[in-house]
């Protein structure tokens, strides 16, 4: 279909054509299993969740949505994703904590389970993730679509609590474990004891490197999204374990690589997303430094941002082939 072709479209049409292919475009980038491909079933959601009614309109293109500046509003759809998809009945952690999005959260669920899958790793998988926060996201996404066991880890005792709390709501705590990481210098040491044994790893490691970086992000953020009042500020917010990390993403993925080296036949692949492209090549040289047998990138994509998981292993064939 050609631009002239458009340009006779009337604007209503025209409207209706540019929504489809962002649509198609967005389908296009998230993984085949994703059910969030589509967009959202409102009617279907507010059904299941009523709180989230108060904050659907629709918008100028005539298509439902929500204001995805108000943080209010982003929680409460998460919540209603969480209730009528993934089989929680409580959902629910502080104002200062980040409320992560679940279509792009799940995607990495997704993708692990390919790379398991790829092994011949489905049975009895158990994932160490690291970095659990408040809200759980990850082993409960795992373990609601996959059945998967979690060992679940973070630094902040208040977020362990809510994730906990949560565990427990939702009767999960016989699937899904949390450990406090005592010392956050450290990734796996003190985590990972001589008789435990991990399918995977995951991580969706810290982004900034201080504090001052990432508020001046969240106010670029704001600016682009024209958010003018304050109190819609939570939804980019977080605590320092969730944004920065002293170095950033690469200081943090750097002693995220070296750790796993340390405990290289007790799990089989070690895997991250990693937000920053240029940190890729450093990683590979590194894990080849550091006698990793295979590693791989899993590019991944919502909507216009772009970012990937980066897999490692340190077992040989013959060890991964007796690894079952």
């Amino acid at each position: 279909m050609n631009i002239k072709f458009f340009l006779k479209l009337e604007s209503s049409t025209f409207t209706f054509y540019i929504i489809m292919a962002i649509k198609n475009q967005l389908k296009d980038k998230l993984h085949p299993k994703n059910i969030h491909r589509n967009g959202y079933n409102f009617k279907e959601l507010i059904g299941i969740y009523p709180a989230l009614k108060e904050f659907v309109f629709i918008n100028k293109f005539g298509t439902e949505t929500i204001d995805f500046s108000n943080a209010k509003a982003v929680k409460a759809i998460n919540t209603a994703l969480f209730f009528t998809y993934y089989k929680l009945s409580f959902w629910d952690f502080s104002e200062s904590n980040l409320c992560p999005a679940i279509p792009g959260r799940v995607d990495y669920i997704h993708h692990l389970n390919d790379l398991l899958k790829f092994s011949r790793l489905t049975n009895k998988v158990k994932i160490l993730d690291v970095g659990t926060g408040a809200s759980c996201i990850y082993p409960i996404l795992g373990n609601s679509v996959y059945d998967w066991k979690f060992v679940g880890t973070d630094t902040d005792e208040n977020s362990l609590k809510s994730a906990d709390k949560i565990l427990k709501k939702n009767k999960l705590t016989q699937f899904i474990e949390l450990k406090k990481q005592i010392d956050s210098e450290h990734v796996f040491k003190g985590i990972i004891n001589k008789s435990d044994k991990y399918t995977a790893t995951m991580c969706n490691p810290p982004f900034y490197k201080s504090e001052e970086e990432a508020m001046l992000a969240n106010e670029r953020k704001r600016k682009g999204l024209k958010i003018i009042d304050k109190a819609s500020l939570r939804n980019f917010s977080g605590k320092q374990q969730e944004l920065w990390y002293k170095g950033g993403e690469k200081a943090f993925v750097h002693t995220y690589l070296y750790e796993s080296s340390m405990f290289k036949k007790q799990c089989f692949w070690f895997t991250s997303l990693i937000s920053k492209k240029e940190n890729v090549k450093g990683m590979y040289d590194s894990l080849e430094k550091l006698g990793a047998k295979e590693i791989k990138t899993i590019p991944m994509q919502q909507g216009n941002k772009i970012t990937r998981i980066v897999a490692w292993t340190f077992l040989n064939e013959k060890e991964q082939n007796e690894w079952n």
